[in-house]
């Protein structure tokens, strides 16, 4: 099953973020876009260095007008208690949201039944919460904000541009396609 093009579905979680609790739901992240990003279990191994990647590229999706939510199963407290604890956590300014019920990973398609746990799923969901792009990877395999972040510039692209599409590896400035029969077999 395909999520690009559905909508985010109604939720409502928990978040922790600069020392606070709040909730998050569907409508906190209409009207910019969102990076919602998956990942197995506070105080383990990989998931750190993705969120601390994240973290270092923050200022960047935000100069997008794009909010980075990091999810996994644990609750706000949990994550409350590792920005504590871990160096690189403590660093982290992005929601961190609490989905301890499954229903965001659930919903998205990224819970492992067995371990409970989310896989790392990454979602691209424009203003208007649908989603533009995502990947799913197994629990130790580590992904790149920097690729998240080109991602995100290549679908914002292209809603500003419906006539054009980003070829490979395309960042901005660099040239677009326009589809059509003159570039048939030509590339």
């Amino acid at each position: 099953m395909s999520f690009i093009g559905k909508t985010l579905p109604d939720f409502t979680v928990k978040a922790y973020q600069n020392g606070d609790f709040h909730d998050v739901s569907r409508t906190d992240m209409l009207g910019h876009w969102a990076i919602l990003t998956f990942y197995p279990a506070d105080f383990s191994f990989v998931c750190p260095t993705e969120l601390g990647d994240l973290q270092d590229h923050y200022e960047q999706f935000k100069a997008h007008n794009a909010e980075v939510y990091s999810v996994s199963e644990d609750t706000e407290f949990v994550h409350m208690a590792w920005h504590d604890q871990s160096p690189t956590i403590k660093k982290i300014q992005f929601p961190m949201l609490a989905d301890p019920a499954g229903v965001l990973a659930n919903a998205l398609g990224v819970r492992d039944e067995t371990s409970g746990q989310a896989f790392r799923g990454t979602f691209i969901i424009d203003p208007e919460g649908k989603i533009q792009s995502y990947t799913i990877n197994n629990m130790g395999i580590g992904r790149n904000a920097a690729e998240f972040l080109r991602t995100l510039e290549a679908a914002q692209f292209v809603a500003a541009h419906g006539d054009q599409v980003c070829p490979a590896n395309w960042h901005p400035g660099e040239k677009t396609l326009k589809p059509g029969a003159a570039l048939v077999g030509k590339i």
